[in-house]
């Protein structure tokens, strides 16, 4: 993995990247060829579930990456990440699993640069206000807010520390996403009014395990196992976009969310709730009889949110994961010049695409040859390392612009500001469908800095 540790000298030997990054509009001289300020990255994991592991492996790739430390009360979980570090004959990491606090303890080791927040969503605001008063680089996983002052609380715990904080939505990342959000900066699309996207994967098999492997079951809470022990409970409990960030960061991107632009308002409305409890009775480690049965889901099964703009731009996203149905984001882009729309999981070809300019009248057309023709310059320098990463490559994208940009010591292209506008959507759609579908104002969480803040991520092509 020594190319991973490329400089400055290195990236100006790329001619073909370097002539690429003068091809996108915004990118600045000083973020494209910033320097490295350090070699080495001294990492905490703060949870080290399947999905902090997943991290993990990343890092454990690295050559300019040490994990220091972990903490997480889960003995079988941490005993999951030492045998990953193992694997990689990495020096095993200093654990800290003596209960849910003893992450803390990690907080004050003065050899831990930045940590890793990959926790269950209830104890994403107490873990990054923590890592953040310990003057700890964070990177936080994606979810939405329990409460809207959640996201009030990270905005001002951020801008009284000062500590650099990033969020990991890695389907910014995702190479089609990244080649149309390019076609959208160069103007293929015309202006752009009209954009969707969302979370529409069945989760089933992950709110229920039998709590002694992974296998799909019916149990959750106490007897399940990984995301089976604590998310189904939201599900139970509450009615909204329980996730948005996946399909609202990558369409927020592409019309400069925070900078130049802003959420203003939000309308939700959910249907029933049938998917689960149908899972559970038709499931044969269940059936009409077992206790999970009467258990009682307050989540609707689609929850549809609709978003204005400031700009005037419209945002639908669509949360629908206790259905059976294959995976899909539900993408589209839509301009007076065109529209793109994606039907599966990233695929160049499967999707659908048209421009009045060039494609044939009233016909759609195979995305791919465009994708490829737009393919980001991020992509086209790292495929090949991103071969083997996670979700298609995108954790490679989101943990590399994480230690690079430490590295260099310049701004995060996803931010606090970010995470507290995207973690707002699910507290905000939870009291939209309370009142029937009631318009919500959308807090400025820059406090009026987006007009003028520039948009910064995928600006250029070095990390």
């Amino acid at each position: 993995m020594n190319a991973m540790l490329y400089s400055r000298r290195n990236f100006l030997k790329q001619t073909a990247a370097a002539g690429s990054l003068l091809t996108l509009p915004g990118v600045g001289m000083f973020q494209a060829l910033a320097e490295e300020k350090r070699t080495t990255v001294r990492i905490g994991m703060i949870a080290v579930g399947l999905r902090g592991q997943d991290h993990m492996l990343e890092l454990l790739k690295r050559t300019d990456v040490e994990i220091v430390a972990m903490a997480d009360p889960d003995p079988k979980m941490m005993a999951m990440a030492q045998a990953l570090i193992k694997k990689y004959n990495k020096k095993a990491a200093v654990e800290y699993g003596k209960g849910p606090y003893d992450y803390r303890n990690l907080l004050k080791r003065t050899d831990v640069d930045a940590v890793y927040v990959c926790s269950p969503w209830e104890w994403h605001l107490q873990h990054g206000v923590d890592a953040m008063e310990a003057g700890k680089i964070t990177a936080m996983e994606v979810c939405g807010a329990i409460k809207l002052q959640d996201c009030w609380d990270f905005v001002n715990t951020y801008e009284k520390t000062k500590t650099p904080f990033m969020m990991l939505e890695n389907v910014c990342y995702r190479r089609d996403i990244m080649a149309v959000l390019n076609m959208v900066r160069q103007g293929r699309f015309g202006e752009v009014l009209h954009l969707q996207g969302g979370y529409e994967h069945d989760l089933r098999g992950v709110l229920f395990t039998n709590g002694q492997t992974d296998e799909p079951g019916v149990d959750f809470g106490e007897k399940g196992f990984s995301e089976a022990r604590w998310r189904t409970q939201h599900y139970v409990n509450r009615n909204g976009e329980l996730y948005p960030t996946h399909g609202l960061g990558p369409v927020a991107n592409m019309i400069d969310i925070n900078r130049g632009n802003r959420l203003a308002r939000l309308s939700s409305i959910a249907s029933k709730a049938r998917g689960l409890h149908d899972y559970i009775v038709k499931n044969p480690k269940g059936g009409p009889n077992h206790p999970n049965a009467k258990v009682v889901f307050k989540q609707g099964d689609i929850v549809n949110t609709q978003i204005q703009c400031e700009n005037g731009e419209t945002i639908l996203l669509t949360h629908d994961t206790s259905l059976p149905r294959p995976y899909n984001l539900g993408f589209r882009v839509q301009g007076t010049n065109g529209l793109w729309q994606d039907f599966h999981a990233g695929e160049p070809e499967a999707g659908f695409i048209h421009f009045e300019d060039k494609s044939p009248h009233h016909k759609w057309e195979d995305p791919k040859p465009y994708l490829e023709e737009y393919d980001h310059p991020l992509w086209k320098k790292y495929s090949a390392l991103s071969t083997e990463s996670g979700h298609g490559g995108m954790d490679f994208f989101v943990d590399n612009a994480f230690i690079e940009c430490i590295k260099r010591d310049v701004e995060f292209p996803l931010d606090v500001y970010d995470l507290a506008t995207w973690y707002a959507i699910t507290p905000l759609s939870e009291k939209s469908i309370q009142e029937k579908g009631q318009l919500q104002e959308i807090p400025d969480f820059t406090k009026g800095k987006w007009k003028t803040r520039k948009p910064i991520f995928g600006v250029h092509g070095e990390y």
